[in-house]
């Protein structure tokens, strides 16, 4: 299961999170890097700055960011790569910083990995 979390919550790991990761480019305001407790942050999981400084969270632009964002995950498959090998092993939280729960870019990257870990659990293999 992923799940997501703002990083202001849930500072230690709760029972039945997993493997936790910061999926921010930049670090959260206010939190000591002393204090948290994850297993990474994945900085090039974040959107780019130029994207997120273009968003800047306003709701209107949200349909938008999520299709740049998207993209922008589907060029960068590679750092994907201990989100997705730590979902197919167990429990992952991705941790985000942003206020609005709804619109942000652990919202995307949660729907994305997903979709990612179903289409591979279709796949034929092949003997």
């Amino acid at each position: 299961m992923i799940q997501i979390e703002r990083v202001y919550h849930h500072l230690e790991p709760g029972d039945s999170e997993g493997t936790r990761f910061l999926v921010e480019r930049l670090w959260p305001r206010g939190v000591k890097k002393t204090l948290l407790k994850m297993d990474g942050w994945l900085k090039d999981v974040a959107p780019s700055t130029e994207l997120r400084k273009w968003y800047g969270h306003d709701p209107e632009r949200w349909p938008e960011f999520q299709r740049r964002y998207t993209r922008e995950l589907g060029d960068h498959r590679e750092a994907l790569a201990p989100l997705l090998e730590a979902a197919r092993e167990g429990d992952v939280t991705l941790l985000y910083s942003a206020r609005d729960e709804a619109h942000n870019s652990a919202v995307v990257l949660k729907g994305y990995l997903e979709r990612s870990l179903r289409s591979t659990r279709r796949r034929p293999t092949l003997h």
